[in-house]
């Protein structure tokens, strides 16, 4: 399984494989032209209300990590199945637009689609 993360403003690369934006909205100063995704996945990322109280704050990340696993658990996992499908066939990109390369939501979807079948 090769999942990779990147942020969508990062160039494309001909190793990223599947390219998955796992934002719910649209980044900033992104023409979607431009942004070379296979697929944009909203229903993946975390809740509205979870990323608004999270706002990228380092102290909060172990929380948030904890909270979106649980929103991940909870949903349909056909999206997630679909993800690892590609990781394992063709290789998988995770995008995202957050500055902290470290603490985001894609970094918590990579642990749980290697981590959970």
């Amino acid at each position: 399984m090769q999942i990779q993360l990147k942020r969508i403003y990062d160039k494309r690369d001909s190793s990223d494989g599947y390219r998955v934006l796992v934002d719910g909205m649209w980044p900033r100063g992104m023409a979607k032209e431009d942004a070379h995704i296979d697929e944009w996945y909203r229903d993946i990322a975390p809740s509205k209300d979870l990323v608004k109280w999270f706002s990228h704050d380092r102290e909060r990340w172990n929380d948030f990590y904890e909270a979106y696993r649980r929103e991940l658990r909870d949903r349909d996992s056909t999206l997630a199945q679909t993800l690892r499908e590609h990781a394992n066939e063709e290789g998988l990109t995770l995008l995202f637009a957050a500055r902290d390369e470290e603490c985001n939501n894609a970094v918590v979807l990579r642990d749980f689609l290697k981590r959970t079948r």
